[in-house]
């Protein structure tokens, strides 16, 4: 019976378990009433009395080691089971849904785009400025409306610090930085003090341009602007340039484009005039060149500027500018096909 013992001892300690079938086929083997130790106890009476504490010490010593290895086997299969390497769990079970960029990105870098290939590079700047890169390089005179609280967002207790009104500031620290000749375009968040409306937000995005160098001409920003135009709008667009005032331009001029709607022809969206207006544009002032280190007697330059927003709204008919902060997923999905 010794033997007997011994030899289901070392089978013991080969046991295996898959899973939890295998592991209760293996439970019920040794340990049920009809298991291997039940069988040993029962023959355990026809052990001689000499014999009987040696084998008595061997059952239970068989019976540990039984219940040891089925532990084991047991936390072996626990383990196994909290093992979910490579699978997320917490994923949905139902598809995917791709998202899209947002309108607003996907139309200030198709502007990026096309002034990249006109050789223009990319700068920008902080939206917390100092009142002189806002305003005072850029020709604002001191009394200048865009200085009162009812237009401009002013850090508290720091008058000279306040939200940026334009990304102009950017230009003004890249003359700070740079030699001639500048070909930047400033895209970036800009802040104003105005009721949130349909036509309007207290923030919005800007891109704007600046292009520093000798010999500049009105000839050379209005050919930039066409083909900008008619990069982002089609090929027949037109436009025109109606004279206007900025303090950082002189001449100051604003651009229209034919309506994209109408071709031109008049309609509700262009007021049945056949056009719509989408930047500011100008000759950069002297006085800004030669506030921000550049010589104006010898370089000229030209800028311009324009909405995100704007141009947005005329390139997918949005006529409501709070659409483009609210995140409403059902908005944004009608652009998933646009980039």
């Amino acid at each position: 019976m010794i033997e007997k013992i011994q030899t289901l001892l070392s089978e013991v300690q080969t046991l295996k378990a898959g899973d939890e079938k295998e592991w209760e086929a293996l439970r019920l083997r040794y340990m049920s009433k009809k298991g291997a130790l039940n069988e040993l106890m029962n023959d355990f009476r026809n052990v001689p009395a000499e014999q009987k504490r040696e084998v008595g010490m061997r059952i239970n010593e068989l019976k540990t080691a039984v219940q040891d290895k089925l532990n084991e086997l047991k936390q072996a299969l626990a383990v196994k089971e909290e093992d979910h390497s490579g699978i997320d769990l917490t994923r949905t079970p139902y598809p995917v849904r791709v998202g899209t960029r947002h309108p607003l990105t996907i139309v200030k870098n198709e502007i990026i785009d096309i002034f990249s290939r006109l050789g223009f590079s990319m700068a920008e700047g902080p939206e917390v400025e100092d009142d002189w890169h806002v305003f005072g390089s850029m020709n604002f005179a001191d009394d200048h409306p865009a200085r009162d609280m009812q237009d401009t967002f002013f850090i508290e207790q720091r008058p000279d610090i306040v939200l940026r009104t334009h990304t102009s500031s950017v230009q003004s620290r890249v003359m700070e930085t740079a030699e001639p000749p500048i070909r930047v375009i400033c895209p970036g968040r800009v802040y104003r003090n105005e009721a949130i409306s349909a036509r309007a937000h207290c923030f919005f995005h800007q891109v704007e341009g600046l292009y520093i160098d000798k010999d500049v001409s009105f000839t050379d920003l209005k050919q930039v602007l066409l083909t900008f135009a008619r990069e982002m709008f089609g090929a027949d667009t037109k436009i025109r340039l109606r004279p206007s005032y900025f303090p950082f331009t002189e001449p100051s001029a604003e651009m229209d484009i034919s309506c994209n709607i109408c071709g031109g022809k008049g309609c509700g969206f262009c007021k049945h005039t056949g056009w719509v207006e989408i930047l500011g544009c100008g000759m950069v002032d002297p006085n800004v060149l030669d506030a921000n280190g550049i010589d104006s007697k010898t370089y000229k330059g030209y800028a311009f500027g324009m909405g995100v927003e704007r141009i947005t709204n005329l390139k997918y008919q949005v006529k409501d500018l709070r659409l483009f902060s609210e995140n409403d997923v059902r908005f944004l999905d009608e652009f998933m096909a646009a980039h």
